[in-house]
């Protein structure tokens, strides 16, 4: 497997020919959420809606035109909001469907499976059950991070970059919350694109990363479950290896926009350079992350919030300031390949040319 994007006359770089989306041009918002009143919570990321219930849509007659509008919106905006959301396990799998398929994912993509989900899980395997109780038994991407650093920042992540096929979107509702505390951040990947000069830019988009979560081995022995080999979600997600190389810069296609697609808690290395040269460039995008808090956006729950988001264009990163119990449910489906589209823009050049 190449560890630099090869030139070829073709403008689309990475990607994969099982793996790509079904959409040739960005998706248009056609305007059937005019209905909901919401507001913007920074310049770059973050909408919250007023009024939209999950399950409601499910059930609305122009419900392909609702959940394709609430696509194309988190996909501009990163994330979405819904306040005190009356909705099941279930329907959170339905709607996930639903919002991939009307996306334009594969053919080939479903419902993530993630490698720690017990078989014969109660809510399911595609339903991830979010818990501090678990965390506090050494489980997951936190546990990971918080033997190697004592920075609250070494949390920022984008859900599953290890598998082949990665995340497009992910679903999180929190029904079981401290009084105070345990809020989730998001930034912008796509704002971080364009903090970048163009020399260093057009550097980026020649390079792949390597992308790994062999860590979840040891999870898995910890808590005393079977890693899940199969296939998870996708045809090409599937064995042990839980490793994957993306390229540096992707472009997303329900937008056209570009967006830097590495994130502190999977990616270990950028490949074609020197291990100093990777670290350099790393440790400079993850500070594009961390320490721009106008590519931000922190989000106070409240029983049965819901929060979707774009995994392929931004980071999260929960705040672990409390010492009840927090516990919530989250669906993520699976996108296409990571791909650059040369052709394709940033979203400052795509806004200010009116897209």
């Amino acid at each position: 497997m190449p560890t630099i994007i090869e030139e070829t006359h073709s403008p689309i770089r990475g990607g994969h020919p099982d793996a790509r989306p079904r959409i040739s041009r960005p998706l248009e918002y056609s305007g059937s959420l005019g209905r909901y009143q919401h507001q913007d919570l920074t310049p770059v990321i973050g909408r919250e809606y007023e009024g939209l219930q999950v399950a409601e849509i499910l059930q609305s007659p122009d419900r392909d035109q609702l959940i394709q509008d609430l696509a194309a919106t988190i996909s501009s905006r990163g994330v979405v909001f819904l306040r005190n959301q009356d909705v099941t396990p279930q329907q959170m799998r339905d709607f996930a469907e639903k919002l991939t398929l009307l996306a334009g994912c594969p053919e080939s993509s479903g419902l993530h499976v993630h490698p720690l989900t017990e078989e014969g899980s109660e809510l399911g395997d595609q339903i991830s059950v979010i818990s501090s109780v678990k965390q506090k038994k050494g489980g997951g991407l936190t546990h990971q991070l918080s033997d190697v650093s004592r920075f609250a920042s070494a949390g920022w992540h984008t859900d599953i970059s290890f598998e082949r096929v990665p995340s497009d979107y992910a679903m999180l509702k929190i029904h079981t919350l401290p009084e105070t505390g345990g809020d989730t951040m998001w930034a912008s990947g796509y704002e971080i694109y364009d903090r970048l000069s163009p020399e260093m830019a057009s550097f980026l988009e020649r390079l792949t990363a390597t992308h790994d979560a062999t860590f979840f081995h040891e999870e898995a022995r910890r808590l005393g479950n079977p890693l899940r080999k199969g296939i998870r979600g996708s045809p090409l997600n599937q064995g042990d290896e839980l490793t994957a190389i993306h390229p540096v810069i992707r472009t997303n296609p329900v937008t056209g926009w570009k967006s830097v697609y590495v994130n502190k808690g999977f990616t270990k290395r950028i490949n074609g350079v020197t291990k100093d040269e990777s670290d350099v460039l790393l440790q400079y995008l993850f500070n594009l992350v961390t320490q721009n808090h106008d590519a931000q956006v922190r989000f106070k729950w409240r029983k049965n919030d819901l929060a979707i988001w774009d995994n392929r264009s931004t980071y999260h990163c929960a705040t672990y300031d409390y010492a009840e119990t927090r516990t919530g449910d989250r669906v993520c489906s699976l996108g296409e390949a990571p791909y650059l589209d040369l052709n394709s823009r940033s979203r400052k050049q795509a806004l200010s040319q009116g897209r």
